[in-house]
């Protein structure tokens, strides 16, 4: 067995987000392995995860985030078990960090499920007319487009984006990480993006007419 360090603990908890004790388990149980353990953790969190999925989360925190001087705004809801979890640290740094996330990711949805079938059907014969238009063999059409689709999915869903302060993790690792760390199953119900101005027809300007108009009623 290869020697379990304080320090390899600690590397393995920054990567895992787990408990020192769950850590150091892993490490003892797979030989002192390091990704072996950080795989044995992993499975152990899916498992984990799996258990807590069946609970009620009706606690937790109504949130909202105003960006560049009142252009952009967030509301969110983001939920758990209970009322004391809501006041713990990191949920409320959670809470914050997807507001934040929200403001600069611009999500549609908060998961996959939530897309609407005909939204996705509408998506992806845009996405198969631009993939003809590129001169794609007709042969491998439906597969380029799927994976575009998957994309496109991925890029408006919230919990598959990359998380914006860790781009290396999605916003779902992030929530289930945090969720290890309290304890208590998390889930992120609802959330509303308002930017200054969306939707509205704005007003283009063009100067040379201006100028030449001024210039012409000048004389």
């Amino acid at each position: 067995m290869a020697e379990i360090t304080a320090s390899l603990v600690s590397q393995l908890r920054q990567a895992t987000g787990a408990g020192m004790m769950d850590c150091k388990g892993a490490l003892v149980e797979c030989g002192g392995d390091y990704d072996k353990a950080v795989e044995y953790l992993e499975v152990k969190k899916i498992a984990k995860a799996a258990k807590k999925a069946g609970r009620i989360a009706a606690e937790g925190q109504v949130a909202s985030y105003v960006h560049q001087g009142g252009k952009i705004g967030v509301l969110v809801e983001i939920n758990c078990e209970t009322d004391f979890a809501a006041k713990a640290p990191q949920f409320t740094d959670l809470v914050k960090d997807i507001c934040l996330h929200i403001v600069a990711s611009n999500p549609q949805f908060v998961t996959a499920e939530e897309v609407p079938e005909n939204v996705k059907a509408d998506r992806r014969a845009i996405l198969l007319a631009q993939t003809i238009e590129e001169g794609k063999p007709e042969k491998i059409l439906d597969r380029i487009t799927d994976g575009k689709l998957a994309k496109w999915l991925q890029e408006s869903v919230l919990l598959d984006q990359p998380f914006v302060k860790n781009p290396e993790v999605t916003v779902r690792a992030y929530v289930e990480k945090t969720s290890a760390e309290i304890g208590e199953k998390i889930a992120v119900r609802r959330f509303v993006r308002f930017e200054l101005g969306e939707g509205l027809e704005k007003r283009k300007d063009n100067f040379a007419e201006e100028v030449a108009a001024q210039a012409g009623g000048a004389h």
